[in-house]
């Protein structure tokens, strides 16, 4: 029979990855305003939900690297 343990946490790259989320959810988000420019009413309505579902990520995503970072010292 095979022994399965779990890897240990290793949490000691989340802030560095959370950051990374971020600066590639503000990426879309400019991709996606740049977009509306050449798109229909419609499509403008669903891009600037979409972008307003990316702003919460990303306060999310600040306040997760903020605890994480407390939890690094």
């Amino acid at each position: 029979m095979t022994n399965h343990t779990p890897k240990p946490d290793d949490r000691s790259d989340n802030v560095e990855k959370l950051q990374s989320m971020v600066h590639h959810t503000i990426a879309n988000m400019e991709d996606a305003e740049a977009a509306m420019n050449n798109s229909s009413p419609e499509d403008q309505q669903r891009i600037q939900e979409k972008n307003e579902r990316r702003r919460e990520s990303i306060d999310a995503f600040r306040a997760e690297i903020k605890d994480e970072a407390h939890k690094q010292h």
